[in-house]
């Protein structure tokens, strides 16, 4: 293992043992599910946010995947990291916030991103969190844009309850069992409406 990648390790780990609710694991994730977590995006899908992204594993993902770092937006409630990605990604706009803040904040533009990534630890939040920082990522996408979540349990970590009240609708997109620990990885997107047309017809 490189110097830099021991020194996130324990970067990581002390914002653990501080924190363990916040960061939700106790190491970075790995280059396969960052792999994985962004194999849907290229520099075609348009400006990116992620959430949560702690040492920038998914951050220097997006960028290898051709995302151009004006086009890309980092949400880290932790100073460490803030400051951590700041140095480490020149050029990527670091923002240090809660995610929780987005429906209140005006930093993007209506239907403006193409996608988000998250890394933030939804399973350890209260169900009113997770609502707020799905509701304003979601808010955010264009058409055909999608919210990207892995989790370490053994289904999606957005109830359904949520999904079913924000219009959204989860599709299970891959697993890595190379990661420490095995994690799946979801496609968040808005359901499809009927046409107006087939609508009126059904009623």
């Amino acid at each position: 293992m490189e110097i830099w990648q021991t020194t996130e390790h324990v970067r990581f780990f002390r914002n653990w043992l501080s924190d363990p609710l916040r960061v939700g694991a106790i190491a970075p994730s790995g280059q396969s599910l960052a792999a994985l977590m962004t194999s849907e995006i290229s520099a075609a899908t348009g400006p990116v946010l992620e959430l949560g992204p702690g040492t920038g594993v998914f951050t220097q993902s997006l960028l290898e995947r051709g995302i151009p770092p004006r086009n890309l937006t980092l949400i880290e409630s932790g100073e460490d990291f803030a400051l951590l990605l700041e140095a480490r990604f020149p050029g990527v706009r670091v923002i240090h916030m809660d995610a929780a803040r987005l429906p209140r904040t005006t930093l993007f533009e209506a239907a403006s991103l193409g996608a988000v990534i998250s890394g933030l630890p939804l399973l350890s939040m209260p169900l009113r969190r997770v609502m707020a920082i799905l509701a304003g990522a979601t808010g955010l996408l264009r058409p055909g844009g999608a919210f990207f979540q892995f989790t370490y349990g053994p289904s999606c970590p957005v109830p359904r309850p949520i999904l079913d009240r924000l219009g959204l609708k989860a599709r299970l997109i891959g697993r890595t069992f190379h990661n420490v620990p095995p994690a799946t990885i979801y496609r968040i997107s808005r359901r499809r409406l009927l046409n107006p047309a087939i609508k009126g017809m059904a009623t």
